[in-house]
């Protein structure tokens, strides 16, 4: 009985030591370099929205928090590198919204955005838009339409990879309107910005980011935003409902993940920092001249927001008979 005592004593002992270190293990958090992974290449609206967080998030926690842009197989080369992870804190995924189309759009998706995963926050959203070459001769969606239709498999569209929100409203729009236009896959936002200014290819359905300087400038004419409410980056461009054009709502997340089984306490700390930052009045004002638009809310907030993704756009498809991606 003597000895069977002892053993509970150190048992107990030594439960209460672990409980005492983790939560200062969180506390200390971080102690070294922290990497954010962005599935896309650099220059997109995920890889600029991550390097503001992170340069942020370096001079306020006083370790650096560095980005590295996985591109590949439209966003999933680099959630998965995250989901196979040290759920420690020290890896981050940055995901735009193929995070919650991806599941649908491809046969064998490689993650599981529920199970592989801990959602931290949706730092921002970016408007999706409509661009064209200026040498596109239309200044509107509705003569943008009836354009194609007059010049069938002569229009190309950019898209920043297969499963992002812009490429699926693409889809979509083709789809609504009976439309004849090819589609070129690029890594990444950024990419596409530059093929569309290079007349490579005459329009694009994109993340706003990358576009703003350009249109700004005259070197790209932007036709619709496809959110709800006109983008305060360019409050000069009509929704796609004001152009006439309904049921064609999307936008671009940026939200930040790590993998499942991260400490809560972790969690929270990078919650609560990333909420504190997208809310700050100077953030706001670099953000904005890039076309995001600032979130936050908790972290339940950010997983209803992902399961009302994922089933939005797991209809999408299916309404639109997008087949799967082998």
């Amino acid at each position: 009985m003597r000895r069977l005592a002892n053993c509970l004593a150190a048992s107990a002992a030594l439960f209460a030591a672990f409980i005492l270190v983790q939560p200062a293990h969180a506390a200390g958090y971080p102690e070294r370099p922290v990497k954010i992974v962005v599935p896309f290449a650099a220059g997109g609206p995920t890889d600029v929205m991550a390097r503001l967080v992170a340069q942020r998030l370096s001079d306020k926690l006083g370790k650096q928090f560095f980005v590295e842009d996985l591109p590949g197989a439209g966003g999933n080369l680099g959630t998965v590198n995250v989901a196979r992870a040290a759920p420690d804190g020290y890896t981050i995924l940055f995901a735009s919204s193929s995070y919650v189309v991806n599941p649908s759009l491809y046969k064998n998706c490689p993650y599981d955005p529920y199970k592989d995963f801990e959602p931290v926050i949706l730092a921002a959203v970016t408007p999706n838009i409509v661009i064209v070459n200026p040498s596109v001769k239309a200044d509107t969606m509705k003569e943008l339409i009836d354009l194609i239709k007059a010049n069938p498999n002569k229009f190309t569209n950019a898209s920043p990879g297969l499963g992002t929100t812009p490429d699926l409203a693409a889809d979509l729009f083709k789809a609504t309107y009976k439309l004849d236009f090819a589609s070129a896959p690029y890594k990444g936002g950024g990419p596409v910005a530059q093929a569309v200014l290079a007349n490579e290819v005459q329009m694009s359905f994109v993340a706003m980011t990358p576009t703003t300087g350009f249109i700004k400038a005259g070197k790209l004419r932007a036709l619709a935003v496809t959110t709800k409410k006109r983008s305060t980056a360019l409050p000069e461009v009509p929704t796609m409902a004001e152009a006439g054009i309904s049921g064609q709502e999307s936008e671009t997340m940026q939200g930040v993940f790590v993998p499942k089984g991260t400490p809560k306490e972790i969690v929270q700390k990078l919650h609560d920092e990333i909420a504190a930052l997208v809310a700050d009045p100077a953030m706001k004002a670099k953000m904005a001249p890039l076309g995001f638009e600032p979130e936050g809310g908790s972290t339940a907030e950010f997983a209803a927001y992902i399961k009302a993704e994922v089933e939005k756009w797991h209809k999408v498809i299916a309404d639109a008979k997008i087949p799967q991606i082998q």
